[in-house]
């Protein structure tokens, strides 16, 4: 037994630093096929560490604040990514945020949620979360999306689905501070309505923990998962022009890089999700789920407005009308699905579902 901890304690450290050892051989050279293969399973396995150590972060300090850092931390280098990307791009890349924040919405909000509640059911049988935290969270995604990516197609200041510089800064102003009132309300205010329905803050037992690990383990997983999501989304960097190449070779339109990058980068907080949903903590994964996607947003949009002062080109954040309507169907059901406070396999199933269209959608537009 203690072998078995050993080899696992000295895999979860070195993958994160093999990972980001690749970024750096790889980043800005042209790779041939097996490299491509050899980087896409150092993608997968930083993937799957950084889960772990997310998971380890979150049993030191508890939820709500577990699921918030994970939100936020892969948010941030998400962010960080697209700008990058938008300024190297050039006008290109005028719909890139549009287009991978809507993914990231439509994603977690079917994707994440969706899977957690078709694993919870199936294993339980009726899942069960709080209401109110749920209800606050997908009102809050709701008003951000409504306000950073419907308005724009709709405002008569610039020609097109684009803001004023104005409008840019009120919006971005507004998703910032709303973002804000929702994570004090979810860390002090009313933490209780974020916590697991009918299971103790510390955990239950059969999370496979002996219990809450030290502060020093803590914060080596913290630095450890920090490395381990730049190596997730410089990767997925790295691994585009493959991607872009398989898409241009299946015919897809080139939107649709972006939608499997953003998989890409949201598959640690999709197994983080996946997880808890198994052991009945679905509200852990309506954390991850719903605030992945408000900080996709929250985030998002101040820092591309502050960016647009150097970006060129233009910047295009409405969407159009099959995306606006697979919005709107999106915050319906969701609001169907979490007011009763509790859920079955249909609701993920339909979830899933409407998933399934937006990348279909997406591929076929």
């Amino acid at each position: 037994m203690p072998r078995r901890v050993r080899s696992v304690l000295t895999a979860t450290t070195l993958v994160p630093l093999v990972a980001i050892v690749t970024l750096g051989l790889s980043w800005g050279h042209h790779l041939s096929t097996l490299l491509s293969l050899v980087i896409a399973v150092v993608l997968a396995a930083a993937v799957l560490v950084a889960v772990h150590h997310a998971e380890v972060v979150a049993l030191r300090v508890g939820e709500p604040f577990g699921s918030l850092a994970l939100a936020v931390a892969v948010t941030v280098i998400e962010v960080g990514l697209i700008v990058t990307l938008m300024l190297s791009g050039g006008p290109d890349t005028a719909s890139l945020a549009r287009d991978t924040v809507f993914a990231a919405v439509m994603i977690t909000c079917n994707g994440i949620l969706g899977l957690s509640l078709l694993l919870g059911a199936l294993r339980y049988g009726v899942t069960v979360f709080n209401a109110e935290g749920a209800g606050a969270a997908l009102a809050t995604v709701a008003t951000l999306a409504t306000l950073s990516l419907v308005l724009p197609t709709f405002t008569s200041a610039r020609p097109g689905p684009e803001f004023s510089p104005a409008q840019l800064a009120f919006a971005a102003i507004a998703s910032l501070a709303l973002y804000a009132m929702f994570v004090l309300t979810q860390t002090v205010r009313h933490r209780d309505f974020f916590l697991p329905v009918g299971v103790d803050d510390a955990g239950p037992q059969d999370d496979g923990h002996a219990g809450p690990p030290t502060t020093r383990a803590a914060l080596v997983s913290l630095i450890l998962l920090l490395v381990a999501l730049v190596a997730v989304v410089g990767l997925a960097k790295v691994e585009s022009p493959a991607i872009e190449d398989a898409v241009a070779a299946l015919g897809l339109p080139q939107s649709f890089v972006g939608v499997v990058i953003a998989l890409l980068v949201l598959l640690p907080e999709t197994l983080a999700a996946a997880n808890a949903a198994r052991r009945n903590r679905l509200q852990i994964s309506l954390n991850l789920a719903l605030g992945s996607a408000m900080a996709s947003i929250g985030l998002t949009i101040p820092v591309i407005a502050v960016a647009s002062i150097w970006l060129p080109g233009r910047l295009l954040l409405g969407l159009g009308p099959t995306q606006t309507v697979l919005l709107a169907i999106t915050v319906v059901v969701g609001l169907l699905t979490v007011v009763p406070g509790r859920a079955t396999r249909l609701q993920g199933e339909v979830h899933l579902v409407l998933l399934a269209a937006f990348v279909f959608l997406a591929a076929r537009p």
